[in-house]
């Protein structure tokens, strides 16, 4: 059962009248790390063994068995026992007929950055194809930042790949870090399945990472650095999404966008003009304009990850349906036009895929180098 708020599955159990439907686990979470197998937080994909002795499943990407007691009516007496660690990936467990073997479909997750090159229409590593997935550059386009994939760590470096440094560590789950306009500090949200969406902030020279409104708004999400480094906008996450805010560095009020309700992902422009919004259900681009303080409609088509260009011209998006592929938006003539077709190309990344831009508007994408695979394991039930 998936908890509409939280994003976090857990196992129930009724009996086969129907009655006493309560959680097979209830107080116990090992963790809300989402399975880059099952796709899901929490706990999943369960199966008894056929004397009924054992209840298998995943959670955190790793196989757990639960033993009951005497009977598969009475509750659970003891602690899931782990099967399964490492930076292997397991998930869907099955037992064999026997009970000896326990069937499961592994995998290890990696990506590759890579970069599409449009002079010579190629799509090539980039950074030497790290396995790294919302990349950013500072405006001067000397540094960048990015997070590892699927570790969830924060790193920034010099434009070239040196001078790494680690920004953040577990149990933070960095996700779209952002340069401030001087360079000197990113802003970035923690994401971890069944906790409220914080923003941090944190120096460009490394230091402990501090929560920029820890009493601030339930879910606070994508933040975007204002031109001129005085604010911060930030929208919310799932069933959170109350509209686009501004937290205000000087006072620490926050305000709400007029008519921003039920928008998320914001981008700020270049000049500060203008705000990039998304509707909930991901169907198109909404253009804020602050002269006017008016939404218009920029693009109608199925988008996700916008940018805007350096120029402010622009904003790209990856689009998923109808049309696989990096398009772009005018923001004067509202025309679409595509970028590059990424159709059978195999993207990756927290959410499935992930689109950004380098320093020239290059787009940059993390192609899926993982695998998976069918494996049978030994197991002596305890």
């Amino acid at each position: 059962m998936l908890d509409p708020k939280t994003r976090v599955s857990s196992l129930w159990q009724v009996l086969a009248d129907g009655t006493n439907l309560h959680p097979l686990l209830a107080g116990w979470r090992q963790s809300t790390r989402r399975s880059d197998i099952s796709g899901l937080s929490g706990e999943c994909c369960g199966r008894w063994t056929p004397d009924g002795k054992y209840f298998v499943f995943d959670s955190g990407g790793q196989l757990w068995a639960l033993r009951e007691k005497d009977s598969l009516l009475r509750k659970v007496s003891r602690e899931p026992m782990q099967l399964t660690s490492g930076a292997i990936n397991y998930g869907f467990p099955i037992p064999s007929k026997d009970g000896r073997k326990l069937f499961a479909v592994a995998g290890l997750v990696r990506g590759e950055l890579v970069r599409y090159n449009g002079k010579s229409k190629a799509i090539e590593p980039f950074l030497s194809g790290i396995s790294a997935q919302d990349m950013a550059f500072s405006k001067d386009g000397q540094w960048v930042a990015y997070v590892s994939y699927p570790e969830g760590t924060l790193w920034r470096s010099k434009a070239d790949g040196s001078d790494r440094l680690q920004l953040s560590f577990p149990p933070l789950y960095a996700m779209l870090p952002r340069w401030s306009p001087d360079g000197k500090q990113l802003v970035f949200f923690n994401y971890q399945t069944g906790k409220p969406t914080r923003i941090y902030l944190v120096s460009a020279d490394g230091g402990t990472p501090q929560a920029m409104m820890p009493g601030g708004p339930q879910s606070q999400a994508d933040p975007t650095w204002s031109p001129d480094g005085n604010s911060v906008a930030f929208g919310g996450v799932f069933s959170a999404l109350d509209g686009i805010h501004i937290l205000d560095l000087k006072t620490r009020q926050v305000s709400t966008l007029p008519g921003s309700d039920k928008l998320f992902s914001p981008r700020w422009s270049p000049d500060g003009r203008y705000m990039v919004g998304m509707p909930t259900d991901s169907l198109g681009l909404r253009l804020f304009d602050f002269k006017t303080e008016k939404w218009a409609v920029l693009s109608n088509t199925a988008a996700g990850y916008p940018g805007w260009s350096q120029d402010g011209k622009y904003v790209y998006f990856l689009q998923q349906e109808p049309d696989v592929g990096v398009f772009r938006v005018g923001i004067r003539d509202r025309k679409v036009e595509q970028v590059v077709s990424v159709k059978g190309f195999q993207l990756t990344g927290y959410w499935g895929m992930w689109l950004g831009l380098a320093p020239d508007d290059s787009p940059l994408l993390l192609k899926d180098t993982g695998s998976q695979e069918i494996v049978a394991l030994e197991w002596d039930a305890p």
